[in-house]
């Protein structure tokens, strides 16, 4: 009986939910969940209300996108500051605020650094995060990263009361251990 090989994505989608899912509950002192589904999807799409995007280079390339909803971008906000000491009264009230917004692009950097991190000491391949950018948005945006052939997915977290999605574009490649 062959066994089918899973393919490298949904592999680099399994390592960063971890990520997400390690560096969220430290820094939100929240438990964050993940589906243990990974859909196949046909592209990757900025959505309401809050997106943030970031493409990473070098031994492998791709597209990672992160759709927080209203509810789900505050609570992780309000989370996050009240986990580093921010007083209650100081706190953002508006999803839409810079603060609100800036928090979710720098839990996205973080997440990030922390998933680039595992795959370098699973596969001994680098690859290389820019400046994650994030943005509040009414309407849907679609991104066609500059890779001639890849795969998409989405990968679905879950908080007490919200859920947030990561779409990711990897380029086709397969990562066969030596």
């Amino acid at each position: 009986m062959m066994s089918e090989k899973q393919p490298t994505i949904d592999i680099i989608a399994e390592i960063f939910c971890q990520a997400v899912k390690r560096t969220l509950d430290k820094s939100t002192q929240k438990s964050i969940k993940f589906s243990k589904t990974i859909q196949v999807i046909p592209k990757v799409s900025l959505r309401p209300e809050i997106g943030c995007f970031v493409q990473f280079a070098g031994d492998y390339n791709g597209l990672v996108v992160v759709n927080f909803s209203a509810g789900a971008a505050m609570e992780l906000y309000r989370s996050y500051m009240l986990a580093m000491g921010m007083p209650e009264s100081d706190l953002a009230q508006d999803s839409t605020s810079a603060e609100v917004v800036d928090t979710m692009g720098e839990m996205t950097n973080q997440f990030m650094g922390k998933a680039m991190q595992m795959v370098e000491g699973k596969f001994d391949l680098t690859s290389y995060i820019g400046q994650p950018k994030a943005l509040a948005l009414n309407t849907a945006i679609t991104l066609t990263p500059d890779l001639d052939f890849q795969d998409n997915r989405r990968l679905v977290f879950s908080l007490d009361t919200h859920r947030f999605y990561m779409e990711m574009a990897l380029e086709r490649t397969e990562f066969i251990a030596l």
